[in-house]
């Protein structure tokens, strides 16, 4: 039964979780902001205009050539417009020339009385203290009348008279404004979740989606079905994910399809030995026992095709341990000229039994290479043995050795049937046979070419097969040159 329990930790919940998270975490920020900190910042902003004004005032002033009218003017403008209060005091002559006043009777006599009485008193003692020519506070006393205030010098150049400038901003109790905010930032964190969690879902499953729907697709893949597709989304990681998986795909169905073409041909190469082998064993028991020259015929068959069964395992289990990088390399300084030579003298029989023209071409001097010496004879006897069966009809080969550069370059030519182009990158593969050779030698294991793709690959050299369906075909491959050691 298939488990329906909610997932932790796929990438669904993890979206969600995020998405919430983050919507939550901005929330806090503006309810600490709007809330927590809203009388500070209040306060701060308040200060900041009412010392904004006075600076703005004073430059005003001066530029009025020190008009006391103009003064006036700007004073009572700022204060209507910004709700300030703002008295101009005259230092010399000690008394207000410009003051927001309140009226109270004593007896028949109106009484005129500062606002903000305490506050100037308060700012005078810190300009006294203060050598910045200004001064500012915020009272206390009572939080629904707390004020910001803000002390100033003005001067007149022309008459060398000394102002002080008070400029006073009531802060306006802020509960009702919080309880509003409150209010506000309420609702907007209600639809600030909802619309997380709908971004949350769609986006999640939006990603989701394609992701299950390539896993659908490999679990498939999993059961032996190569013809699946992986498609992706609207991402682009998820799009080479599914490209990768495609191709992979493509590669397990060619690996399977060999795979199935390495075990027919591993069972018709060693059933054929075995029942010959079986044939002849039962022929000696028979009818050959007691016939010496029959039996020694039939028992050079049996151990020709024993010999051939050794040959067929030994090179599987080279080829295995090649691929899995298993096997070591005994690496020395050689000649890979006088390698050639040696291999060459064995196709001497050949070329006087069989009627083969195998020609050597080299270059003069030494071929001085490091790597393992037997490998690379096994690479070299592997190519002219491959040129031998597929040759053609002039029975010509051609083993070039030359210099390019700091290289040296062995090759081997036939002008055989050639390789169709479409069929050349398969020539390395295991028992792969050319369309072109329509008839499977039935001498050496048909591993010959992987080993020699192996060894080179372990050697890290350069190699490559060139061929013209109709002309013939060269294997090459190409190791450095050691530098000759001075003597």
């Amino acid at each position: 039964m298939e488990n329906k329990n909610f997932d932790f930790r796929s990438i669904k919940f993890k979206l969600w979780i995020y998405f919430i998270g983050f919507a939550m975490l901005i929330l806090l920020l503006i309810w600490g902001l709007q809330i927590i900190f809203l009388n500070n910042y209040y306060s701060a902003m308040k200060q900041t205009q009412t010392v904004d004004i006075s600076n703005d005032i004073q430059n005003k002033f001066a530029a009025s050539k020190y008009d006391k009218k103009v003064l006036e003017r700007i004073v009572e403008k700022e204060s209507s417009i910004n709700d300030l209060t703002i008295y101009v005091y005259d230092v010399n002559n000690n008394e207000y020339i410009m003051k927001s006043e309140s009226v109270e009777t004593s007896g028949r006599e109106p009484l005129f009385l500062l606002k903000y009485a305490d506050a100037v008193a308060k700012l005078n003692g810190k300009l006294n203290k203060s050598g910045l020519g200004s001064a500012s506070l915020t009272s206390s006393d009572n939080v629904k009348k707390r004020t910001v205030g803000y002390a100033r010098y003005l001067k007149d150049e022309h008459s060398k008279r000394a102002y002080i400038m008070y400029v006073f901003a009531p802060l306006s109790p802020m509960q009702s404004t919080i309880h509003i905010l409150r209010s506000q930032l309420l609702y907007i964190t209600i639809i600030a979740i909802l619309l997380s969690l709908a971004m949350a879902l769609y986006l999640s499953n939006r990603i989701s989606r394609p992701i299950k729907d390539i896993t659908a697709s490999a679990a498939e893949m999993g059961k032996g079905n190569y013809g699946v597709k992986f498609t992706g989304g609207h991402y682009t990681e998820i799009t080479e994910l599914a490209e990768t998986l495609t191709h992979a795909e493509a590669e397990l169905e060619k690996t399977d399809m060999y795979q199935k073409d390495l075990i027919a041909n591993v069972s018709h190469d060693l059933r054929t030995p075995l029942t010959m082998i079986k044939s002849y064993a039962e022929m000696v028991r028979d009818l050959s026992g007691n016939n010496p020259v029959k039996r020694d015929a039939h028992l050079g068959v049996i151990i020709e095709e024993a010999d051939r069964l050794n040959l067929l395992v030994t090179d599987m289990l080279n080829l295995s341990r090649m691929q899995s990088k298993s096997i070591i390399l005994e690496k020395k300084s050689f000649d890979l000229g006088k390698a050639a030579d040696s291999i060459l003298a064995s196709y001497n029989i050949l070329m006087e039994n069989d009627s083969y023209d195998i020609i050597f071409k080299r270059d003069s001097g030494e071929f001085t290479v490091n790597g393992d010496e037997a490998k690379l004879k096994q690479v070299m006897n592997n190519l002219i043995n491959n040129a031998v069966k597929y040759c053609g009809a002039d029975k010509q080969i051609i083993v070039s050795l030359k210099k390019s550069g700091r290289k040296v370059c062995f090759s081997v030519t036939d002008h055989g049937e050639g390789i169709a182009p479409d069929e050349i990158s398969h020539v390395w593969e295991r028992y792969y046979k050319s369309s072109t050779h329509h008839v499977r030698s039935t001498e050496g294991s048909g591993l010959g070419l992987s080993i020699v793709k192996e060894i080179l690959r372990l050697h890290k050299a350069n190699f490559d097969v060139k061929s013209k369906v109709g002309k013939g075909s060269t294997f090459w491959f190409e190791l450095p040159l050691e530098k000759a050691k001075k003597r």
